[in-house]
């Protein structure tokens, strides 16, 4: 079998690391170290100029994480990958890079809250100014291009809205301006989602959820064309220093050989949660791409593999009620992140989103009534049953 031919559930598990090079470790060795030496003073030149490949300093490069970064490259069918301290720090980075002042970004409505905290800096510190389209259409796009447009930023699913955006057609568009399309991939994963072969030009992960699965690791990935990533690796990487640590890529690199196997349970699992919280008085709004129902459920076969793990309902009340319902889950932790084993939930309108302005953050749909629920990897009837028990107390 060549390596073209190698299937996503292979590739996690091999990509980028042969064991013939490390004394036929299995395991990839975890290169805790800050710098590297040079056989001589002449080498230390050589590399510094860029004439000759090797490690310098880890904040550069490190063995552990070159696994990681090739391996998320291949996953997502780009040509380079960088590995990041956070999602932010990604995200930041890339933003950065490809702005300047007074330049334009177009975003897809509805953000992370620290994306959108982070476009409003930018705005009072550069004249970077934004845009939000639901980007339904051609028209709807080019609507908001302008000639200073550095970027169309999106994310699909959008959090914690789950509205979803057609990558084909949007990357379509901003071809004929020559503009870059970024992609925030976090909710979906290479697994369900490969936004670069959709025609986009970057994709970028908190690393932190899906692709770690075991919430332990803060961490980033980014992946795109080598001559960019190589400019954002010089650049916006090493000058502000958003660097991953070996010890969290060996982490990520655990936790990714089990993404397959992990997101068809999540996917399982919400599949069965979102059937019965549609069933149920208290709940006025089911948001899941995967469900029949949903207003974008043909894109959802068009670009995802599944509807995936992630799902946000409105529940019937105020944001009192809301917090009544998550102070009465038994075993589901109220907490901010996702794609854990363990099923987590959350109140975007006071959580997550609570820096985006109240006005802002309605026109994304995010109620005081709207719960946002990763489901994990339990039993879906016990799941269920705690949903179910708190939602009575309503």
């Amino acid at each position: 079998m060549t390596k073209k031919n190698r299937r996503l559930e292979t590739t996690v598990i091999h990509e980028g690391y042969d064991t013939k090079d490390m004394l036929g470790s299995l395991s990839t060795p975890l290169f805790q170290t800050s710098t590297y030496t040079f056989d001589t003073a002449e080498q230390g030149e050589r590399r510094f100029a860029g004439n000759e490949e090797g490690y310098i300093y880890s904040r550069l490069g490190n063995p552990t994480v070159s696994v990681l970064e090739k391996r998320m490259a291949e996953l997502e069918g780009g040509e380079k990958g960088l590995a990041f301290s956070s999602g932010m720090a990604a995200i930041s980075a890339v933003l950065i890079a490809l702005t300047k002042a007074k330049d334009h970004v177009l975003c897809s409505v509805g953000l992370y809250g620290c994306t959108f905290g982070l476009l409003m800096m930018m705005k009072e510190k550069y004249d970077i100014t934004s845009d939000f389209s639901a980007m339904r259409t051609e028209a709807e796009v080019r609507e908001f291009i302008r000639p200073e447009t550095a970027c169309i930023y999106i994310e699909t699913p959008i959090n914690p809205t789950m509205q979803l955006i057609d990558l084909e057609m949007v990357a379509k568009v901003a071809k004929e301006y020559d503009i870059p399309v970024v992609v925030d991939n976090t909710f979906s994963s290479p697994y369900l989602q490969k936004p670069l072969d959709l025609g986009c030009d970057i994709v970028l992960h908190s690393a932190t959820k899906y692709i770690s699965g075991h919430g332990d690791v803060i961490a980033g990935i980014v992946v795109g064309e080598e001559e960019f990533l190589n400019s954002v690796a010089m650049t916006t990487q090493k000058d502000i220093g958003g660097i991953i640590s070996p010890f969290d890529a060996w982490l990520l690199l655990r936790g990714l050989k089990t993404l397959p196997i992990r997101l068809d349970r999540h996917c399982d699992n919400a599949k069965k949660i979102v059937e019965r919280l549609k069933a149920h008085p208290k709940v006025k709004r089911i948001f899941y791409p995967g469900d029949k129902g949903h207003e974008d459920y043909s894109i959802m076969r068009k670009q995802m593999r599944r509807g995936g793990g992630m799902i946000s309902f409105e529940i019937e009340g105020t944001k009192e009620d809301a917090q009544k319902f998550l102070n009465s889950l038994s075993f589901i932790h109220i907490a901010v992140s996702l794609g854990d084993a363990e099923t987590l939930i959350e109140h975007p309108a006071t959580m997550t989103h609570a820096v985006v302005p109240e006005e802002d953050r309605l026109k994304m749909g995010i109620t005081d009534g709207m719960i946002r629920l990763s489901v994990g990897l339990e039993a879906w009837e016990d799941i269920w049953e705690d949903l179910e028990c708190a939602l009575d107390t309503v």
